[in-house]
């Protein structure tokens, strides 16, 4: 059985980081990929970033760009979102998610692409 599990969120100033880190067991995705999405209240769940277990491009949401950094351990069993210069507007909750086969630049935000979702780890910025 596959299981996500987030951990690493919090609150946190304007300008601040956080360290997102997603625990992943029963799931080898050697021909997978893994991403985090977020959801604020009221909106709809974004992708943020994605990761292709096989190495080669990752992929951010433009909101994000510059500041956000996905990863991977060399185990392949964590994955990372890496968060500076956090802003008000990147409070949400934030979900791991993985999906199998191959990851393509057109379709990695889909949610219908992932398989497996985490329960979620919350991030709130102040300003």
């Amino acid at each position: 059985q596959v299981h996500l599990v987030e951990s690493g969120g919090g609150s946190v100033q304007a300008g601040g980081s956080l360290r997102l880190s997603c625990a992943v067991s029963g799931f080898t995705y050697s021909n997978g990929y893994m991403a985090w999405f977020r959801q604020a209240p009221g909106k709809e769940r974004e992708g943020v970033a994605a990761i292709y277990s096989g190495g080669g491009p990752t992929y951010y949401a433009d909101s994000v760009k510059g500041r956000f950094t996905i990863s991977q351990d060399n185990a392949r069993n964590t994955v990372w979102l890496h968060m500076n210069s956090l802003k008000p507007e990147d409070t949400a909750m934030y979900y791991c998610a993985a999906g199998r086969g191959r990851l393509y630049g057109y379709s990695w935000s889909w949610k219908a692409q992932y398989n497996y979702w985490g329960q979620g780890t919350q991030v709130t910025v102040s300003s």
